[in-house]
């Protein structure tokens, strides 16, 4: 679902081109010197950006996943708020936030939102606030995935899809089939990725395909962070095991930190 321009007080952001709003997040007002502010002023508040769900079982795990992220850096500010549907909204969040402020987007994967719906809600609402990379692929990622399948009872027989969430826009899709990539490394045998909304395959036409081999029965590690409709999906699909949502996993929260870091403390070339 993408944000509609109300969602931005009014503002029609699709007049703010996405390189645009990425440029005036990305440097602030001034890139070099912005991040010479933010050592100054102290630690960033960190600003966790989920998308929103309509599960209160989702926002749940998010919240927890929120409480590991600050048991981890005791003393930092962390600030847990959603794109759209669940509050606190982002929009809301970021002007009342003092100092300055790393976004770290609580998605696994590239896409519209990272790519227009984010940069145009800190142009909007903090423009001297610095966005982070989405969480992934990543390798953090790659272990909390196979933890999960190990918790769930993987097989050394069994075939393995990775169940996203999907998205029409083809970097999204690249991502999630490099993390499947990933997995199938760390396993040791073929991971397939599929997509639960946009993109193919669905998670039942990679299923179809994968009862035809020699696998007796098929896994699929679940590529979400929360319970929700995208997870009731794959639970739906008809899998013999479906590992739970990342969740309140401590390499998740991990490597939010990670990409906290690299937007706090890269430099970064100010534009003419």
């Amino acid at each position: 679902m993408s944000l509609q321009p109300a969602a931005f007080g009014g503002r029609d952001v699709r007049a703010v081109s996405s390189a645009e709003a990425a440029d005036r997040v990305s440097n602030g007002t001034g890139g070099a010197a912005g991040a010479a502010r933010s050592r100054a002023g102290g630690a960033p508040t960190l600003v966790l950006a989920a998308h929103g769900t309509r599960s209160a079982a989702g926002e749940r795990t998010l919240a927890e996943l929120a409480a590991v992220i600050r048991r981890q850096r005791p003393g930092r500010r962390v600030e847990l708020a959603y794109l759209e549907i669940s509050r606190p909204l982002l929009r809301d969040v970021l002007p009342a936030v003092p100092g300055p402020v790393v976004v770290v987007p609580l998605l696994l994967a590239g896409g519209y939102h990272v790519r227009v719906d984010l940069p145009a809600v800190l142009a909007a609402h903090r423009p001297d606030a610095l966005m982070a990379a989405p969480l992934g692929p990543h390798g953090l990622l790659t272990s909390a995935l196979a933890r999960g399948l190990g918790r769930a009872g993987l097989r050394r027989t069994d075939a393995v899809i990775l169940g996203a969430t999907g998205s029409s826009d083809p970097s999204a899709l690249a991502d999630v089939r490099a993390a499947a990539h990933r997995l199938a490394v760390r396993l040791g045998r073929p991971v397939t990725a599929a997509f639960a909304s946009a993109g193919t395959p669905t998670p039942a036409e990679a299923l179809e395909r994968l009862r035809s081999g020699p696998a007796r029965r098929v896994a699929v590690a679940s590529y979400v962070l929360a319970p929700g409709f995208f997870h009731g999906r794959l639970l739906a699909a008809g899998a013999d095991l479906v590992t739970d949502p990342l969740g309140a996993d401590p390499d998740v929260a991990s490597l939010v930190w990670n990409r906290y870091d690299e937007a706090a403390l890269t430099p970064r070339a100010a534009t003419a």
